[in-house]
């Protein structure tokens, strides 16, 4: 096993932690869609109320939101492809289960991985194996219940999800303009961006702004949504991926199908295979198998 290196040591768990965290999206989301909510009003208010956390955490800190102009316009770029993912993923719901919606998006390492050879940054062969290997996992997981009737309009949806995702992900890690900008600031105007798009998608949708919000533990449905898969997955993820790389931080990822079959199973009764258990276990191994023989 190589010594780790410093960016490793944040990187690797940051990574871990925004796999898991962008995983408890069925969590949240799915009580309030089945209680009637509308998909734009919760989208608005996971998103205003991550930015309204991150704010004061900002000026607690008493960090400048000061951005030049150059940035604004890659900041408004990964808010839009940050705000597409999330409406792609909630949209997939509809149509695929909660915890298959969430694996198809783990495509998104493979999708990583090819724009940064395009971009001549090629994977060493461990990461290319780790892909291979996750991507092997995700797919045995997917043939988890074999009941499970695929829509083509949630498929194509969540592989949407992934490939905006990616092209986010790779933002992040090779502009140079953003590079100074702390992963909290970056993470509070790609939020805000969502939050302004999902306003304007409820008034001109004309749906009621609190459409199916109806009782206080809907209320704290939106609240853990915006804490957990939305400021926690997000910062962690421009951490991970200025600190490790586009296409590692994208690897660990994997942890996001787990936690949502996860959260399927244990929370709403969707069942566990050992398809899945096996998929699981692939990807965590060649997670493992990654990190051992990388340094950074």
């Amino acid at each position: 096993m190589k010594k780790l290196s410093k960016n490793a040591l944040i990187g690797y768990p940051a990574g871990i932690i925004t796999g898991i965290t962008y995983g408890l999206n069925p969590l949240f989301a799915v009580p309030l869609m089945k209680h009637g909510a509308a998909t734009e009003s919760i989208l608005f208010f996971r998103y205003l109320f991550a930015v309204l956390i991150l704010a004061l955490f900002l000026l607690v800190r008493r960090q400048s939101f000061r951005v030049s102009g150059q940035q604004a316009g890659i900041l408004l770029i990964l808010g839009l492809l940050y705000t597409s993912s999330s409406l792609f993923l909630f949209d997939a719901y509809e149509y695929i289960a909660s915890g298959l919606a969430t694996t198809l998006v783990f495509l998104y390492p493979v999708l990583v991985a090819i724009i940064m050879v395009f971009l001549k940054v090629v994977p060493s062969w461990p990461v290319w194996l780790a892909i291979a290997a996750t991507f092997g996992g995700v797919l045995i997981m997917t043939q988890g219940n074999g009941t499970q009737a695929l829509n083509p309009i949630g498929v194509l949806l969540s592989i949407g999800s992934a490939l905006v995702y990616a092209l986010f992900i790779v933002i992040i890690n090779r502009s140079k303009a953003i590079a100074s900008i702390s992963n909290s600031l970056l993470t509070f105007y790609a939020l805000s961006v969502g939050a302004v798009v999902f306003l304007g998608k409820i008034l001109i949708s004309d749906t009621a702004l609190t459409a199916g919000l109806n009782h206080a533990h809907d209320w704290l449905n939106l609240v853990g949504l915006a804490f957990l898969p939305t400021v926690v997955s997000t910062a962690t993820l421009a951490i991970a991926s200025r600190n490790i790389g586009a296409t590692k931080a994208s690897v660990l990822g994997v942890f996001e199908p787990i936690t949502a079959i996860v959260v399927g199973t244990l929370v709403f009764g969707e069942p566990l295979t050992t398809n899945i258990v096996v998929g699981i276990t692939v990807a965590i191994v060649a997670v493992t198998f990654m990190i051992t023989l990388t340094k950074r």
